[in-house]
This record gives structure tokens, C-alpha cells and sequence, in this order.
């Protein structure tokens, strides 16, 4: 694959992420609507603006910079959407607190955006 095409379809997953933690951000939200006032109601709510920001910002970042390969581009998605789903990861999944399925799609999604990003990085770095 020529090395703009692997970058511009790593940037589609990275979308594809954001758009699903925007769904994720908006779930959070209405739990926490739920939930009594107090101090457990604002973290839900801090977690979903939180997520919220995160999954704009790499939306940003992907339609921006990684679809032009930059290595800025790279890194902060790389740093950005690897730290919220390392979180997701150990803190959800891992206690069972979600099925896998549907729990697996973000992390999938994260893992295949990165490696395909990664693909395209490489490349550059090889031609520069």
C-alpha cells in the first residue's frame, strides 16, 4: 500500500474511534444522571466531559495530521488515545465491569488505528 493510503485509512479508524467514545462519552453522561447528587454523580459527569474531549481531539488529530502523516500527528494520537483506552482496558474490561463484546470494539479500533499509523510513520521516516 503506498504509504498516504495506510496513513488516510489509519486516520478513518481513528474517527471511527472518536465517534464511538463520543456514544461512550454521551452513556456516561446519562449514568451519571442517575445517579444521587454528590461528589460520585460529578465524577461521572467529569469522566464523560473527559471523554467527551478526548474523542474530539483525536478526531481532530486524525483528520488533520494523521491523514497528512505527520509525526506530530502520530505521536499525540499515539499518546492520547493509547492513554484513554489503557484506562478503559485495566479499569472496565479487566474486572469484567463490561462484556468483552461490546467492550473489545474501542480497544480493536485504538490497536488497528495505531498499528496502521504506525505502518505509515515508518514509511516516512524511511523516504526522509
Amino acid at each position: 500500500m503506498k504509504k498516504n493510503l495506510v496513513a488516510s485509512i489509519s486516520s478513518i479508524f481513528y474517527v471511527l474511534w472518536g465517534l464511538l467514545h463520543l456514544q461512550a462519552a454521551a452513556a456516561v453522561y446519562r449514568l451519571g444522571g442517575t445517579l444521587e447528587s454528590g461528589m460520585l454523580q460529578g465524577r461521572m459527569v467529569q469522566h464523560a466531559w473527559n471523554l467527551l474531549f478526548a474523542s474530539l481531539a483525536a478526531i481532530a488529530v486524525a483528520v488533520t495530521l494523521n491523514w497528512r502523516n505527520t509525526r506530530e500527528g502520530y505521536w499525540i494520537n499515539t499518546f492520547l488515545v493509547g492513554i484513554v483506552d489503557l484506562g478503559f482496558i485495566f479499569f472496565i474490561l479487566i474486572p469484567g465491569y463490561l462484556p468483552v463484546l461490546p467492550g473489545i470494539l474501542g480497544p480493536v479500533t485504538w490497536l488497528v488505528a495505531w498499528g496502521l499509523s504506525t505502518v505509515a510513520y515508518l514509511q516516512r521516516s524511511k523516504e526522509s
